[in-house]
């Protein structure tokens, strides 16, 4: 379960750790090739980190769905760690005050 009084500083930090996370798996999508091949060593990495960030299920979650972006070819493009930024600090504290 997400910390709902996450302080603001505390967001702003995993953005901008998300959005660079986000650029290292974009990187990969620029080099032909070899740059599909890196993603075998990112995607791991990028699914660890994820799970990290966000804690409980959410991490959980997310840092498979992460792995399962990352591994699959021409699919870097999808911004995962910010989705999963917005989910948490949007959707899913308008769901628990409903």
């Amino acid at each position: 379960m997400q910390d709902l009084n996450v302080t603001n500083d505390e967001r702003m930090r995993k953005l901008l750790l998300g959005l660079l996370f986000d650029g290292i798996g974009m990187i990969s999508f620029s080099i032909p090739v070899l740059g599909e091949f890196s993603d075998v060593i990112w995607a791991p990495i990028a699914a660890f980190i994820m799970s990290r960030m966000y804690k409980g299920r959410v991490g959980k979650v997310a840092g498979f769905l992460t792995f399962v972006e990352e591994i699959i070819p021409f699919t870097d493009i999808i911004p995962s760690f910010t989705i999963t930024w917005i989910y948490t600090y949007f959707f899913q504290n308008t769901n628990k005050d409903a």
